[in-house]
């Protein structure tokens, strides 16, 4: 069976439930939970984060932002978990431009936390600064 099929005018590209659809979502982040260890540091993080905001009692424009920082961090590093199973599946070939996703996609990650490290410090810095 092909993993690429061909698309006919018309035809229902999924016969998958929208149940279903969710439950395999939910499944590829129980998966990335249990299985990736740099996962839990960032779900860690993101619990600091909200910690923090409730104690300082941040605006709704900037739980906006650290929201947004949060789910920035987690997507790069589910998409980095699933370019790494890709690249490790049973029977990939060692290959090049393996090494080169595998770089590039920890290379968002990494972007993706220095981003979020960015808004972290103009939200919580004024407020750390006059804490201290």
């Amino acid at each position: 069976m092909s993993l690429l099929r061909r698309r006919t005018p018309g035809a229902r590209t999924s016969s998958r439930t929208w149940s279903r659809k969710f439950a395999d979502a939910f499944r590829g982040l129980r998966r990335a939970i249990r299985t990736q260890s740099s996962f839990a540091v960032h779900l860690g993080m993101a619990g600091a984060v909200v910690a923090a905001g409730a104690f300082f009692r941040v605006s709704a424009a900037e739980w906006c932002l650290l929201s947004f920082a949060i789910g920035l961090v987690l997507m790069a590093e589910i998409f980095n978990t699933a370019i790494e199973s890709l690249a490790r599946a049973p029977g990939s070939r060692r290959h090049p431009r393996f090494r080169d996703a595998l770089d590039m996609a920890s290379g968002a990650v990494l972007l993706a936390a220095i981003t979020a490290a960015v808004i972290g410090l103009i939200v919580f810095g004024p407020r750390l600064l006059a804490w201290v």
